[in-house]
């Protein structure tokens, strides 16, 4: 009976999340709220930012920098990946070029973007398309190079063209890959939109909390992680379910694990 409780994700869910506000109220007792507010103290904090509008208008603004930063970046990365793994000559010289820069993280680029771009949302925007375009690229390329040559021979034995395997072929095969890519670019772009909000930047959730050191407010910095917190959880959410809905046919399902 215990094991099977244990086994039961609607039995452990709840228990570990009971589990993680006692101990958050634990330390608050410990510390004091002034280093580690409580539940009790964050809510209060949300309602502040609630009554006076900001905390929504920070969540709006932070998710449209991403999204729109996303968005453009994986409409770019998915044909310069299918073309890199696809044509060999293209790929040889890019791809030592691809896993040289995608180890530079996006934040090392905030200063030149800010420079090239300025501190309005151009900038903040090119950082997320930086952010998504190598994770997207490298995980569709990889889709490419994944693809079973027999596949591509049988299409050509049955007369189809370079342009009708790359559409009936490589695409449906590389298609778990690229959601893969897209998937980790969401998180990645999360990551790369807090820190230009923390330098450059008078709105945002990573705005808000790191102007929230100024006041001493550690309750509205909490506020801005678990605000953080549930925009990605909500987002990577509704992005597994489209997957789930509309590429289900070509082995894409929401909870399959996410590759590095």
């Amino acid at each position: 009976m215990t094991r099977s409780l244990l086994h039961n994700k609607w039995f452990t869910v709840p228990v570990l999340w009971l589990f993680a506000i006692f101990a958050w109220q634990i330390g608050a007792w410990i510390y004091g709220p002034e280093i580690i507010p409580g539940p009790v103290a964050t809510w209060k904090g949300a309602q502040e930012l609630l009554e006076d509008g900001s905390l929504v208008k920070y969540i709006g603004v932070s998710f449209y920098r991403v999204f729109l930063g996303w968005a453009l970046g994986s409409l770019l990365a998915i044909p310069l990946g299918l073309i890199i793994g696809k044509v060999t000559a293209i790929r040889v010289f890019a791809e030592p070029f691809l896993n040289f820069i995608r180890f530079i993280p996006p934040i090392a680029f905030i200063t030149l973007f800010l420079v090239w771009f300025g501190i309005g949302e151009q900038s903040k925007i090119a950082l997320i398309m930086y952010a998504t375009l190598f994770i997207v690229m490298m995980n569709t390329l990889t889709g490419v190079l994944s693809v079973e040559e027999d596949k591509i021979r049988s299409a050509r034995s049955m007369g189809a063209s370079e342009w009708q395997i790359l559409v009936h072929v490589v695409i449906p095969a590389t298609t778990p890959y690229i959601f893969t890519g897209i998937r980790l670019a969401m998180g990645t772009s999360y990551m790369a939109i807090i820190g230009a909000e923390m330098i450059a930047a008078n709105e945002g959730v990573g705005f808000l909390i790191w102007n929230s050191r100024l006041f001493f407010r550690t309750d509205w910095i909490f506020v801005g992680l678990i605000s953080l917190g549930l925009m990605g959880f909500l987002t990577d959410r509704l992005v597994g379910w489209i997957g789930r809905k509309a590429l289900y046919r070509y082995g894409v399902i929401s909870s399959a694990p996410i590759r590095r």
